[in-house]
């Protein structure tokens, strides 16, 4: 039996992270503390735990604690340990780093795209931004109004002539020098700026260049410069209708409703609201918003910059604001909204939290009927919860790979999808391939490791399903079923028959059968996921050179070799003396690539 109280007198006084283990030595949570003794104590002192707590607190055997320097160091270590670990009692919101970006190359003429991933060196980086179609559409307005270039530096360093974007006005081609670099640098200058949320300014600088020019007598640019501020005065009108401030704000709200939780977080960065992005996290389910709130603040802004103010639906904890400086190294101010444009802000995102909730519930909804439907016509007795499916994908037995896809409860799940490099089998032998995929994923399930599914799906005829039997009763799993799909008449979507075991004929459901959408839908996805392998491991061989399976023929001695002789025709038709005038060539080496090649 866990002794608590023993625990509890061996705690140290000080901030820190705790680890909650089972009797198997799994986390089950993981917890920071300014006070490590206190916050232990209170899950075994107190009597007002939530129904989630007391489970938890029922299976824990024991407790593991790091003391830390500061609740700051204790906060960075827990986001850590519950990204790592996963615990199963913890909230936790999904690593996701690939927020878009907007970028403004390094280049003596910048480039503006869009990004994704690690910074390059040099580049200067705009964000992030909620979503893709924020991103796009910042670009198109950039590129209305200051004309900057959007091409690849391969396409912009061979440019003859302007392209099209110069000539429907949006560039201004300092591609084949239609603007200098001293003009374009100012453009990029002012893009930045308004970038930055610093609209007025931008505004501002364009009108003294249009006056100036216009002084000089120079009415053309004049003109071209009022258009600009026309364009630009057009666009903020209409997106700052209601608000003149060019503010920097990150706007979330958290609701839980009908068993899930939602954490709806919205961006608004120089007074225009960019879009907003729902997060659905795991093991949060019967979870108070409080805390699936206090989880994103500290999830969230430890791989992401805060602005200066965040807007949250519920009342935040009073230490959350000092954390994030600590983390930020700027003011951070989490609070409630205080007039009547923030509370427009939050009611929006609120609205949008209940929309992600009610379309999450209605995916739900028709993924259950769709498995239920499909185990039914089936005829199977137990529930659907995990289907397999299986392909093979090859050019004239070239390059041979199985895919196997998974969905899991109705979705599929891109993270335990796998493929399998067929070798040492017949080229174009599908049977064979297939019989070696099925065994290699359900060795370890008859060993008892591995997950189990409750429906095999094979994209293939009578053979490859007579195969996938043969292969399961080797393995002492002939229980599971393991069912064909056929394509139709000329290979029509809507006439695909299913392969039951057992059955003299096959079985075809209506084209608008539900559990017939899930199957073609798993199905479409394993064969996609096998093609996308299958050339990407025929790409790879067909680019392969015989020249580097030999050992002593590195990078440079191939380069001399091609060189030499134009190509790997040429190597093949040399003789070893040939051979040898190459430099650092030896007899021996000479002898050893003419035998590999003949």
């Amino acid at each position: 039996m866990f002794d608590s109280k023993a625990l509890i007198r061996s705690l140290p006084e000080e901030p820190g992270v705790y680890r909650m283990l089972d009797a198997d030595g799994r986390v089950l949570y993981v917890g920071k503390a300014k006070v490590l003794k206190r916050r232990v104590a209170s899950y075994f002192q107190k009597t007002s735990l939530s129904p989630r707590i007391r489970l938890m607190v029922g299976q824990v055997a024991s407790v593991e604690v790091t003391a830390t320097r500061s609740e700051a160091e204790a906060l960075i270590l827990e986001n850590n340990l519950i990204k790592s670990l996963a615990p199963k009692f913890n909230i936790l919101f999904r690593d996701d780093k690939s927020y878009p970006y907007i970028e403004l190359s390094a280049d003596a003429c910048p480039r503006i795209a869009f990004h994704r991933g690690p910074f390059d060196k040099g580049g200067r980086y705009f964000g992030p931004f909620p979503n893709a179609q924020a991103v796009r559409e910042s670009i198109h307005l950039l590129q209305r109004i200051f004309l900057l270039r959007t091409c690849e530096n391969a396409v912009y360093q061979n440019r003859s002539r302007p392209c099209l974007l110069h000539q429907i006005h949006r560039c201004s081609a300092p591609c084949v020098g239609m603007v200098s670099e001293t003009a374009y640098a100012a453009d990029v200058r002012l893009a930045e700026l308004f970038l930055k949320g610093r609209h007025g300014e931008v505004v501002d600088r364009l009108t003294e260049a249009m006056q100036a020019a216009a002084d000089l007598l120079h009415f053309e640019k004049a003109a071209a410069l009022r258009d600009q501020i026309r364009s630009l005065q057009n666009v903020l009108h209409r997106q700052y209708a209601e608000s003149a401030k060019d503010a920097d704000v990150d706007i979330i709200a958290a609701v839980a409703e009908r068993g899930m939780l939602v954490i709806n977080h919205a961006m608004v960065r120089g007074g225009r609201h960019l879009g907003d992005k729902a997060h659905f996290p795991l093991h949060a389910q019967e979870c108070p918003a409080e805390d699936g709130l206090l989880a994103f603040l500290e999830q969230h802004y430890a791989d992401h910059p805060a602005p200066p103010r965040i807007l949250v639906n519920l009342q935040p904890p009073s230490d959350r604001e000092a954390l994030l400086v600590d983390r930020q190294g700027h003011p951070v101010s989490v609070l409630q909204p205080r007039n009547e444009m923030e509370r427009a802000w939050l009611a929006i995102a609120e609205r949008n939290a209940l929309l992600a909730i009610e379309s999450q519930a209605l995916q739900r909804s028709n993924a259950e009927n769709r498995l239920e439907r499909l185990r039914a016509a089936l005829g199977l007795n137990e529930a659907l919860n995990r289907i397999e499916c299986f392909d093979i994908s090859h050019t004239l037995g070239e390059a041979t790979v199985a895919s196997c896809v998974v969905c899991l409860d109705g979705a599929l799940r891109k993270g335990e999808y796998r493929r399998y490099n067929i070798a040492g089998i017949t080229p174009g032998d599908d049977y064979a391939a297939m019989r070696q995929a099925l065994n290699r994923r359900y060795e370890k399930v008859a060993a008892g490791e591995g997950k189990r599914p409750d429906l095999i799906l094979i994209d293939g005829g009578k053979g490859q399903v007579r195969t996938a039997r043969e292969v399961l009763a080797e393995l002492g799993l002939a229980d599971l079923p393991a069912v064909g799909v056929t394509k139709g008449e000329d290979r029509k979507p809507g006439l695909d028959t299913l392969l039951l075991p057992g059955a003299d004929s096959p079985l075809a459901l209506s084209s608008n059968d539900p559990a017939l959408h899930l199957v073609q839908q798993i199905r479409d996805e394993a064969h996609r996921f096998a093609i996308a392998g299958h050339r990407a491991r025929r790409a790879k061989a067909r680019n392969h050179s015989r020249l580097e399976d030999i050992p002593g023929v590195g990078p440079a001695k191939r380069k001399r070799l091609l060189a030499q002789f134009g190509g790997l025709q040429g190597v093949r038709a040399a003789t070893i003396e040939d051979l040898c005038r190459i430099d650092g060539i030896s007899r021996k080496l000479a002898e050893a690539i003419y035998n590999r090649l003949h």
